[in-house]
This record gives structure tokens, C-alpha cells and sequence, in this order.
């Protein structure tokens, strides 16, 4: 087996049967970051760095542990010059996803199959820019290529979706749907919520002094989003808590924080679960999927939280999140109301929420997410679904990611991976390779599509 051959991360025969049947699949993303202004415009990229590596964390943390200077990767730099800097270290990339998924993205977009390297960061520079004024490389046309057909996007409920509006039915069998990311009217203690709080009554005319206006406007956004064909709304979570609080209690936390009073740690805690449960309602009322990203600690280094601001890549994973203590009441009370998907961030969290989700009907485990997206955790996350769980009641692969040149990369990985985990078991003789090929099939593209959908 040679480096990203036709036999990449393909374990055996069997594998190799089952991913010839997954392919060419269409591409159904319930969870990506990819702007969709870019797509409306249908504005191309001038350079790699832009496509490639612009919006990257994932590309900018392993820049900097290799001892690329800032200035190199988020700062004044020249776009080519930063190129420079990446390919120079990215031999040391090696194991790390980043390294395939870049590479993948030359050879299936540009056709280039030279190692990115200081010897080759000019000669790839300039024939990835010569090709990227090209017709064929603006995001439309790369979209069909890739045969994505739906793709949903992160929003604030704030935005006015006006470029959700204008795709809408504009482009021949592609959706591209928002996705209602309400985080920040959680986040109490943060500095930026009594301006969000502002914001929202300027946006939806509701006054929010108070906690049921401010209930309202967000309520009047999530209709918003509703009629622009939005079905699925996402949260971040650090840690559950099992937290039930009336809302005289919230209100109390509400304007305590509006006049200008930091909420102490137990308060922001009990307003962020009062919250999740009135999204909750709201989802449930609009039949909506609700995604929950549990376990990152966010901007946890702060000499890029203040020099960048947030989401410039000093996040860190812990194994400490409590979901079995912590969801019990979440989950019960919104027990077969809710179609509810989990996201963990460390592999020993897989095993409880695949116990979670076997207790639960409408509970489905998520894919292998940010830190975890990569062969190894990818392949240990579906074994151990299959073993505790239904892998066939998986909710599917999600690119969650920044760039649309990565959505051919992503996708073929998690594939590759799916049918050598599959194929690995029909080789064993735990299971027809008839069946292992449904199954495949299903989690490819079924599936993800029928939970959007209102299925389960």
C-alpha cells in the first residue's frame, strides 16, 4: 500500500468491496462552518493559503507547535509567504489528519501528487494558483463536483440569512441550510452577552430588558430560521449539569447580568440549563434536530484569547465531562419529543453515550468529532458503537469544517474508514458483506438525510 493509493486505510478485500459502494455517494452535512456568502457569490479563492489554510484552527495549532511565528499564520505576512511557512514544517505534520486530508485536497481538486515540502511550496503555489482562477474552481461548481447535496451551515440568530435567502432553490440540487446557533445568548458571563442581548432587540424589535422579551426575540429568530428551511439548531456544552430552575430563578440571573452584575459560576451554569431546555421546547415545537457539542473548554489559552479573540485555536478536549450524571434529566424529559445527536470529545466518552443513546430512541451518537476526527478514533468510535449500541442507528458522518475544498478529503476519509471497520467484521465472519454494505450505504447518506428530515 502506497501513500493515499486507491487502497488507502482499506484494511482488507471486503473493505475495498464496501467502499467501491460508498464512493461517489452525495454528500448530506448537518454540521459545517463553511460561509455561505462565498457560495452566493460564488466567489473563488486567489491562492492556496486563502483556500486552504485561511480559516483553518486545526492548520494554525499545528503551525505554532511546530514554531511557525505568529506573524506567519494570523498575521501580517504575505499570503505566499505563509504557504512558505506551512510547507516548510508540514513534513512534521505526518499522522496527524491534516497531513492526508491537504494532501488529498491537491490531488483530488488540482491534481497534484507532489509532498508538500519546502522543496515543493513554489512549484505548488503556482499551479494551484493558475488553476484557482479557473471556471471550474469557483464554490458552486466544486460543490457539484463533490456531489454535496445538503450543506448546513453555523449561524448566529442574529443573522438576517440574506444569503440563505438568496441560494435558496437558486442552485439545482444543492441546499444549503442554516443551522440556529443560539451559544452566546447562553453564555451569561461573558462580556460580549449584554451586547448580543442588545443586539437582538435591534434585530427583532422585541425589547430584552427582561427575560421573557428576551425569550420572545430569540423565539421570533428561531421562526426566522424556520422559513429560510433551517431544521436543525446546535449548542456547545463544556459540562452538563443537571440543573432545573424555575424561570422566576433565571429571571432573578437575567437581570442581575443586565444591570451590569457578573453572575457567579453556579448562576451562569443554572441560566446556560435553563436555556437549553427553552431550546429544547423551541426544537421540539418546530420538529427541528438539536445538536449537542459536549466537552470542549474553549480559548483555554489565553495569550490567543486576548491577542486574536475567540476560536483562534487555543482549545483543549478534557475527559472529565460527566453526560450519564448530568443529561439524566435533560434527557428524560425530552424523551422520544426531541431527536437529540451527542458529540463527545474524548474516545472514553464514546462507550456512555452509546449507552445513552441505546436507552433512548430518539438519542443518536454523533460522529467522531474535532479532535477525534481522524482513522484511529474514527475507526475505535464506530467499533465500539456497533458493539454497545446499533451502528446502523448512528447519525452519521459531519465534515464540521471551515473550508469547502475539505469536503471531498473529509468525507473520503470517514468512508474509507467506515468500510474498513465494516469490512473488518464481514472478514471476520460476524456478518454478510450484503448487510455491512446496507449498513454503509445507510450511514453515508440515508442516514444523515433522514434525520434531517424528521425521521429517526
Amino acid at each position: 500500500m502506497a501513500f493515499l493509493d486507491e487502497r488507502y486505510l482499506l484494511s482488507c478485500r471486503e473493505a475495498e468491496t464496501i467502499y467501491q459502494a460508498i464512493a461517489t455517494l452525495p454528500i448530506v452535512d448537518p454540521h459545517s462552518h463553511v460561509d455561505p456568502e462565498r457560495i452566493a457569490r460564488n466567489q473563488g479563492w486567489e491562492d492556496l493559503w486563502e483556500a486552504e489554510a485561511q480559516s483553518d484552527h486545526y492548520v494554525w495549532e499545528l503551525m505554532r507547535r511546530s514554531g511557525v511565528p505568529e506573524e506567519e499564520i494570523t498575521g501580517q505576512a504575505s499570503n505566499e509567504q505563509k504557504w512558505r511557512a506551512l510547507a516548510n514544517v508540514f513534513p512534521r505534520f505526518a499522522g496527524n489528519p491534516v497531513y492526508e486530508w491537504l494532501h488529498l485536497d491537491l490531488r483530488n481538486r488540482f491534481g497534484i501528487k507532489a509532498l508538500i515540502n519546502s522543496d515543493s511550496a513554489a512549484a505548488i503555489w503556482q499551479e494551484t494558483k493558475a488553476q484557482l482562477a479557473e471556471n471550474r474552481m469557483t464554490p458552486v461548481s466544486l460543490l457539484r463536483e463533490m456531489n454535496v447535496e445538503t450543506l448546513c451551515t453555523t449561524d448566529s440568530p442574529l443573522s438576517d440569512l440574506a444569503w440563505h435567502k438568496d441560494l435558496r432553490g437558486r442552485i439545482p440540487d444543492l441546499r444549503v441550510l442554516p443551522t440556529w446557533r443560539p451559544d452566546v445568548a447562553s453564555r451569561i458571563g461573558d462580556k460580549e452577552w449584554n451586547a448580543f442581548a442588545d443586539a437582538l432587540a435591534e434585530r427583532t424589535h422585541v425589547q430584552t430588558t427582561e427575560l421573557p422579551g428576551f425569550m420572545d426575540a430569540l423565539s421570533k429568530t428561531h421562526q426566522a430560521f424556520a422559513a429560510q428551511g433551517c431544521v436543525s439548531s446546535d449548542h456547545a456544552l463544556e459540562q452538563p449539569q443537571e440543573l432545573l430552575i424555575s424561570q422566576k430563578r433565571a429571571a432573578q440571573i437575567f437581570d442581575k447580568a443586565r444591570q451590569g452584575t457578573l453572575p457567579d459560576t453556579s448562576e451562569q451554569a443554572q441560566f446556560q440549563m435553563f436555556m437549553l431546555r427553552f431550546f429544547a421546547d423551541l426544537a421540539v415545537d418546530a420538529g427541528w434536530m438539536m445538536q449537542l457539542h459536549i466537552g470542549a473548554i474553549r480559548d483555554y489559552r489565553d495569550r490567543l484569547l486576548v491577542s486574536l479573540g475567540r476560536d483562534a485555536g487555543g482549545d483543549v478536549a478534557s475527559h472529565a465531562t460527566q453526560f450519564a450524571q448530568r443529561l439524566r434529566g435533560f434527557l428524560n424529559q425530552y424523551d422520544q419529543r426531541l431527536r437529540l445527536v451527542l458529540y463527545c470529545l474524548h474516545p472514553s466518552h464514546v462507550y456512555t453515550l452509546a449507552t445513552l443513546a441505546r436507552a433512548f430512541p430518539s438519542v443518536f451518537v454523533g460522529a467522531s468529532w474535532w479532535f477525534m476526527d481522524n482513522p484511529i478514533h474514527m475507526q475505535a468510535h464506530l467499533a465500539e458503537l456497533a458493539s454497545v449500541d446499533l451502528l446502523a442507528d448512528f447519525a452519521g458522518m459531519v465534515t464540521d469544517s471551515r473550508k469547502l475544498l475539505a469536503y471531498q478529503s473529509r468525507t473520503e476519509m470517514f468512508r474509507r474508514t467506515l468500510a474498513s471497520t465494516v469490512g473488518e467484521m464481514v472478514a471476520r465472519g460476524r456478518l454478510p458483506i450484503t448487510v455491512g454494505t446496507d449498513i454503509a450505504k445507510g450511514l453515508c447518506y440515508a442516514r444523515p438525510r433522514r434525520l434531517l428530515e424528521g425521521g429517526s
